[in-house]
């Protein structure tokens, strides 16, 4: 070699070399002078010195060019500078991997989520992340299903549970619970408590509902079931939470769509009455949506694995609601 140096066996190297060799290497690099160093490092210069020598002496190669005036890493000691720099970053983030096997699950869990979400599977994974992770926190906001896949997408969401109408292929997505929706009438409305209807009954009357509820968008098979009832075309209330659109069937403002298994403790309160079609009813997904490209804490990954793994087993018949 023309430095005179000799290489040695890399199993050789990876037993031997100490770290703090490389450590004081990174440090005299970025000094550019061992004077530098050795304040930067609080040691004497001679053991800064020594150091450089003794870890030359390891690897076979001169690493810095040192004369009066100059001081040059080698192309040896630029290729070292730039691995021990990453071996530096994986030793410094030991520290956080270590805490967190050893400290609870903590963090902070947004779920962006639709109104009309009724399902046990996911109350019981809320109910068993918390006795399982009771310092991890949660935010539930609820909103449109459009609003809510923006929320996943623009990973101000760490998960979505809402209506899909199409697929973003940058986003995940599960069938968590499949519902059929019926249309519902409260006390004040003259229908309200007949028997017999049929749905020409309907035609003409007024109604509510949500705001995706168009042919365009998450809700248009209920869209399809209002146009088949032949009720008026104008629609006297919109809202995207299932409790407004339930407070205007309820006060009579008009017949409106809700999922039927979250309306039977109300029809049984004799606070809605069930409506034409009784059958046929249109069938609505409901999904949990992520983002694989953001990058979740321990809590929100806790959480989605948690979920997705209560769906998978569990049949689609236990998930669905009639």
């Amino acid at each position: 070699m023309a430095d005179g140096l000799r290489p040695i066996q890399a199993e050789r190297l990876a037993r031997e070399l100490d770290w703090n060799l490389l450590r004081t290497f990174i440090v005299l690099a970025q000094s550019g002078s061992v004077t530098r160093a050795a304040d930067r490092l609080r040691l004497k210069q001679p053991t800064v010195s020594s150091a450089l020598k003794r870890l030359e002496d390891r690897l076979g190669r001169k690493l810095i060019n040192r004369k009066p005036g100059q001081f040059e890493l080698t192309e040896a000691g630029q290729l070292l500078l730039k691995e021990a720099i990453e071996i530096q970053g994986s030793i410094l983030r030991l520290g956080t991997l270590m805490r967190d096997v050893t400290d609870e699950i903590r963090g902070h869990v947004e779920i962006a989520m639709a109104s009309h979400v009724v399902s046990p599977l996911y109350d019981d994974t809320l109910r068993e992340f918390h006795e399982r992770h009771p310092a991890a926190t949660l935010t539930i906001n609820v909103s449109a299903s459009k609003d809510a896949l923006e929320a996943v997408t623009s990973r101000r969401a760490s998960l979505a549970v809402c209506l899909v109408r199409e697929r973003n292929p940058k986003l995940e997505y599960l069938r968590l619970f499949r519902e059929f929706f019926g249309l519902f009438c409260g006390p004040p409305h003259p229908l309200y408590g007949k028997t017999n209807l049929t749905k020409a009954d309907l035609a003409g009357q007024s109604a509510v509902s949500f705001v995706t509820d168009r042919l365009e968008d998450a809700l248009r098979p209920v869209t399809l079931m209002r146009a088949e009832a032949d009720l008026e075309d104008r629609i006297v209330g919109t809202s995207a939470n299932l409790e407004e659109v339930r407070r205007m069937i309820i006060a009579g403002l008009g017949i409106g769509p809700l999922p039927v298994h979250v309306a039977k403790r109300d029809i049984r309160e004799g606070l809605l009455w069930q409506l034409p079609p009784y059958d046929a009813l249109p069938e609505i997904d409901v999904h949990v949506v992520w983002n694989p490209k953001a990058k979740l804490n321990r809590a929100e990954q806790a959480l989605l694995e948690m979920l997705l793994e209560k769906i998978r087993l569990t049949p689609i018949e236990e998930r669905t609601y009639r």
